[in-house]
């Protein structure tokens, strides 16, 4: 089936939704922080997040609270108190995320021990 067909057709991969979500820039990194150390305040997640901007952390988390993953816990205190923290959804990628890190920590050691030993037989060639 060519790929306009599949698209006339409706078929699509159910996986696509998620996907496309998690393919967002920065999202796993925050999921994953999510994931690892539990419900934690903008500014604490932002520092474990390096690199982000808070304007980009707030729209990501936007989009992965009205997706149903992270839940905003919002405290009239003063100053106001906000946590974010993984929901029983986004809970549920729990195993895939796992495995996903698993695997690319795998990839990482592989491509590094590759590294290194080209480096050597380079150095050995010469």
């Amino acid at each position: 089936m060519s790929e306009t067909q599949h698209k006339e057709s409706g078929a699509s991969c159910p996986m696509d939704f998620i996907l496309r979500m998690l393919m967002g820039p920065w999202t796993t990194y925050i999921v994953y922080n999510l994931r690892t150390y539990g419900p934690q305040r903008f500014g604490e997640l932002k520092r474990r997040v390096s690199g982000v901007s808070a304007k980009m952390l707030t729209e990501r988390l936007r989009t992965l609270e009205g997706a149903g993953l992270v839940k905003r816990d919002y405290e009239a205190t003063i100053p106001p108190k906000v946590t974010y923290s993984l929901t029983p959804r986004g809970h549920e990628l729990d195993g895939v995320l796992g495995t996903l890190a698993d695997v690319a920590m795998r990839w990482q050691a592989e491509d590094a021990q590759a590294r290194l030993s080209k480096g050597a037989e380079l150095k050995a060639a010469d």
